[in-house]
């Protein structure tokens, strides 16, 4: 069961349920659902550390005092943890938007419990298997979106992730994987947005990308965390050339409750997109492929087991 958080005003209507994964705190996904509880969305924060979802929610509050949240258990490197959570994220009943922002950044090689790449299985396979799990949910909220948090950094791969998922490339380029997996995400939101609309479901399927943006997310994938000297200093030198992590939310919130059509890709508009004022942005032509996207899909579909309809 999805757990409400114990001062949420429940005399307020609620007008639209928003999940965020991966909401750490000061990071993208803290600004993107403070944006939407400053707009008066339920807000679902979606993560897998407890008390990280607890110091998010705090601070979400100290910001918007009358937001609306709960907390939502998920671990989206693991398919049958995010099974368990979309289960018992049925008890949210309808939704208005599901915001798919959970990632990690070349990280070194880590296989999961289902054998699958961790990159992969955190930036590609857990949003896929979700996305799917919640869409009658999404289909119910009614004009619903589906907004996927890409990158620049997709312009890194020379091709589609469609090799076996469970065995290791060689050599393993953790940088090459990580632009799959983000060229991956949009690939995904574009054949997600083509299909919904073929059988008519009233969902659109947008994505976005934040620029060059201060989070901890390079720190965390190059040393595994960011408590240490070395991770400090690389935080610390990321920031120093990049937007806030608040300035990089925005292309996210646009996508979200801006006024656009599905496959939209919007981001920063400034130099390279790495910072500026939020607006449609264009990819590479492999993010454009349909053959790509098709084989994607019906890869993505095997490999954690489940038939969008």
């Amino acid at each position: 069961m999805v757990e409400p958080d114990s001062r949420r005003n429940t005399r307020h209507v609620v007008t639209s349920t928003s999940v965020v994964t991966g909401p750490s705190p000061g990071g993208l996904g803290q600004y993107v659902a403070a944006g939407l509880a400053r707009r008066g969305d339920r807000v679902v924060l979606a993560g897998r550390t407890r008390s990280r979802l607890e110091e998010t929610a705090a601070a979400i509050r100290a910001d918007v005092p009358r937001a609306r949240i709960e907390l939502l258990d998920l671990d989206l490197a693991e398919l049958a943890t995010v099974r368990s959570a979309a289960a018992r994220a049925a008890d949210l009943g309808p939704l208005g938007l599901l915001v798919n922002n959970a990632g990690v950044m070349a990280p070194p090689y880590t296989r999961t419990a289902d054998g699958l790449d961790l990159q992969m299985a955190t930036n590609h396979w857990g949003p896929f298997l979700l996305t799917g799990l919640l869409l009658p949910q999404l289909v119910a909220g009614g004009d619903s979106r589906v907004v996927t948090v890409s990158s620049v950094g997709h312009r890194l791969a020379r091709h589609a992730p469609l090799h076996d998922p469970r065995s290791k490339p060689h050599p393993y380029s953790r940088w090459a994987v990580y632009g799959q997996t983000k060229v991956a995400n949009l690939l995904f939101t574009f054949e997600l947005d083509r299909r919904l609309a073929a059988v008519g479901l009233p969902v659109r399927a947008l994505a976005a990308h934040p620029g060059l943006a201060g989070t901890h997310l390079f720190a965390n994938g190059q040393v595994g965390g960011f408590t240490g000297a070395v991770g400090s200093i690389l935080d610390a030198a990321q920031r120093a050339v990049s937007q806030s992590a608040a300035e990089g939310a925005r292309p996210v919130l646009m996508a979200a409750t801006a006024d656009l059509p599905g496959s939209t890709y919007v981001g920063p508009t400034g130099f390279r997109e790495a910072r500026g004022e939020p607006g449609l942005v264009g990819c590479s032509d492999l993010a454009r492929d349909p053959d790509a996207a098709r084989r994607l899909w019906e890869l993505s579909e095997e490999t954690v087991g489940l038939r969008y309809p």
